[in-house]
């Protein structure tokens, strides 16, 4: 691709519709960047390059006048002198190095139109890229704002949680206090016996007095055993 066509397709980008597009918008803005910086590079290569073929150009041009002039003079000498013949060579000579000088000045022209051109161009890929460099400053801004905004957001959730569980321990340990006082407002007291508390009681009296006939029984037994058994 021609330089001028690479600067005619950056001229006429539009920036901001191709980002919007983007799925990376920052990587395509940096490569964007790069391109304008590669193309003024080469821009003002070719425009180095022109300036030195006019230099060069315009010192030839200034010989080739120089032997324009020289001859005519020479003409006019061989004429003064009746040498129409050293004359005629002379104009030859003079038509020959004119001929050259018009070429020669149709070069220098076409080369200064290009330096011209590619100045031009310098400048609107140059303010393009200070545009692209400006929107690239605004998106490292806006993306480390939003790193940090991020941040900012995940700590103060991560507060929030750590409130929100030191609350709810609170809570819990005010709970569990409540539950143990509640469990000691009547400890220690002696309970007053209820109506069938009292039946229970008389049937473990009753029980103990049954199992107390039987076990008397039981070793009046065994005595009695014993007596018969020495009596014998």
């Amino acid at each position: 691709m021609g330089i001028f066509t690479r600067v005619r397709d950056i001229v006429n980008s539009n920036i901001n519709a191709a980002l919007d597009k983007a799925e990376n918008p920052e990587k395509l803005l940096k490569q964007m960047i790069r391109e304008m910086e590669d193309t003024i590079v080469d821009i003002k290569g070719a425009c180095a390059q022109a300036m030195t073929g006019s230099k060069k150009a315009s010192r030839e041009l200034g010989e080739l006048e120089r032997l324009v002039a020289h001859w005519e003079v020479r003409a006019e000498m061989a004429v003064e002198r009746g040498r129409d013949n050293l004359a005629r060579e002379a104009l030859i000579a003079k038509q020959r190095f004119q001929n050259d000088v018009q070429e020669l000045k149709i070069s220098v022209e076409h080369l200064d139109g290009l330096i011209e051109q590619y100045k031009g161009d310098i400048v609107l890929v140059e303010n393009k890229l200070k545009g692209a460099r400006e929107k690239e400053r605004v998106l490292v801004h806006r993306h480390t704002r939003a790193v940090q905004q991020k941040k900012s957001q995940l700590e103060i959730r991560k507060l929030d949680t750590s409130q929100v569980m030191v609350r709810f321990e609170e809570f819990e340990e005010r709970l569990d206090r409540a539950e143990s006082e509640c469990e000691l407002v009547n400890f220690g007291r002696p309970k007053p016996y209820t109506l069938e508390e009292e039946f229970k009681s008389m049937e473990r009296d009753e029980s103990i007095d049954d199992e107390l006939k039987a076990l008397k029984k039981k070793v009046g037994a065994s005595k009695s055993d014993s007596t018969d058994v020495a009596l014998a």
